[in-house]
């Protein structure tokens, strides 16, 4: 029986570590999945087992090298961002894989604004807003000067993506996508490593740019075999999308709900300017290399913690929201007793915006009749911000005009019929849709290397879209 050609991607999460087998038409043919306990760094911070999973990728691909009904001919990587692994001449790490949530110290912060700031113009010009460890370049600054022992041994600081791909193609390098994600190194204005970089005279330790795209032919456990250098995952699930409509004309904005509601406009390349950075806006990276303005609202979590004071005092399960339909009459009589926001009410709106919580968090749960009322409010208040979130990355600022035609949303907000619903009477000059990708992140790190081992034409129809208009589903 002829063997069925196969792109392998490992799809790193901070929970879930999978391994996906595509065909050449992109469907899932093979999966694994691995949750890794989290281990103490030298400060008693959690953190990635980072030797546990480098024996984990290798012994993974080795596993489904070895299939006998697949013939795998290329393999890729995305995983999260904000992570540096520092590692030796051997391609071994030198100290664990610190965690972005790890606490950054205030005054070594302090100290490298005062150097290189101010913190504004740092900021702008590399599109991160102050962030601490989640700015992945200061980690490496913090090596240099809390840890010179270890420096003296540092051949390499390698983005996560590119240390698993190293794994397996022994092939040190950077790539835009993990460059370009709030890591306050990359300079958008001269489009290169910021200033800093080579006055702390740490650019050596970073490892020579490659395209986004690119793969290396290596022989692994007897098998020839294309590896790419990985993705950051947000910029990866950005893929399938610009796949499926590059020839439909009709830009978009994604926005990808989870914990955070990222809204990504990859037709949207203006330089971020001081107002945004203050209301969280951000850029990512196309993996063709244009930056990707986006903006991050933390309306998931919000949503898990309102669910969870809903249940409480209406006495019902936590999941009671899945139960609730969309009810226009509960939606217009809540908007008739309560102030709600606007896209014209802009000053409120940013006001929002820069609230810890959602505006629900503040309001009094005795004066709802029931669950289903209150519970539509929760999403009214949510999709105020996140009407005002989205707009701050739709027009384009030096132009003040949108190209965009279309939001798409994907993620757990996708499946909520009254967030899709007001979020489509909150932009009815725009097509709203449900957007469902299977494993986006790795769809999209396999699509990315397409080219190099997959004759067939790139799919168009990888993307299922469910549209809403103001009142009912289409």
């Amino acid at each position: 029986m002829e063997k069925l050609p196969a792109i392998a991607v490992f799809d790193i999460g901070k929970t879930n570590k999978k391994l996906f087998l595509f065909d050449e038409n992109y469907r899932i043919v093979h999966e694994r999945s691995e949750q890794f306990t989290e281990i103490p760094d030298e400060d008693g911070d959690l953190c990635e087992d980072v030797h546990r999973l480098t024996s984990w990728v290798k012994s993974s691909l080795a596993d489904v090298l070895a299939l006998p009904d697949y013939d795998v001919r290329a393999v890729n990587f995305s995983t999260y961002g904000a992570s540096m692994v520092h590692v030796d001449g051997e391609g071994k790490p030198l100290c664990p894989l610190y965690n972005y949530l790890k606490v950054y110290p205030p005054a070594l912060l302090q100290q490298f604004f005062d150097a290189y700031g101010p913190e504004a113009s740092i900021t702008r010009k590399t599109a991160s807003p102050s962030l601490g460890s989640l700015n992945s370049g200061l980690q490496l600054y913090r090596l240099k000067h809390e840890q010179p022992d270890v420096l003296a041994k540092l051949a390499y600081t390698l983005h996560l993506p590119q240390y698993v791909s190293s794994l397996i193609n022994n092939w040190p390098v950077s790539e835009l996508t993990s460059i370009g994600c709030h890591t306050m190194l990359w300079d958008f204005d001269r489009q290169g490593y910021h200033d800093w970089v080579d006055r702390e005279n740490v650019a050596s330790y970073l490892a020579p740019i490659v395209p986004s795209d690119s793969a290396k032919e290596i022989t692994f456990s007897g098998k020839s075999v294309q590896v790419g250098v990985g993705l950051h995952d947000s910029s990866a699930a950005l893929i399938p999308y610009l796949a499926s409509t590059q020839n439909e004309g009709n830009p978009f904005v994604l926005i990808s709900t989870g914990t955070w509601c990222v809204s990504m406009n990859p037709f949207n390349n203006s330089p971020l300017t001081a107002e945004e950075l203050q209301y969280d806006c951000l850029n990512y990276m196309h993996y063709k290399g244009q930056s990707v303005k986006s903006s991050r609202l933390f309306a998931g979590y919000e949503h898990e913690q309102q669910i969870k004071r809903l249940a409480d005092h209406f006495a019902v399960p936590i999941d009671q929201y899945i139960k609730v339909g969309y009810n226009p009459e509960t939606i217009e009589k809540l908007r008739q007793h309560a102030s709600q926001v606007t896209t014209e009410d802009d000053a409120k709106g940013k006001q929002l915006l820069s609230m810890q919580g959602s505006l629900f968090g503040q309001r009094d749960l005795t004066n709802f009749a029931d669950y289903e009322e209150a519970y539509h409010q929760l999403i009214l208040d949510i999709v105020a911000q996140q009407l005002v979130s989205t707009n701050l990355v739709l027009n384009d600022t030096s132009s003040n005009r949108t190209v965009v035609k279309r939001i798409l949303v994907d993620g757990g907000f996708g499946k909520n019929p009254i967030y899709m619903n007001l979020l489509a009477r909150a932009f009815p000059d725009l097509d709203v849709y449900a957007a469902s990708v299977a494993q986006a992140s790795a769809l999209g790190a396999a699509l990315a290397v397409h080219h190099h081992w997959n004759t067939r034409p790139m799919p168009a129809d990888c993307v299922e879209l469910k549209k809403y208009t103001a009142s009912v589903v289409a």
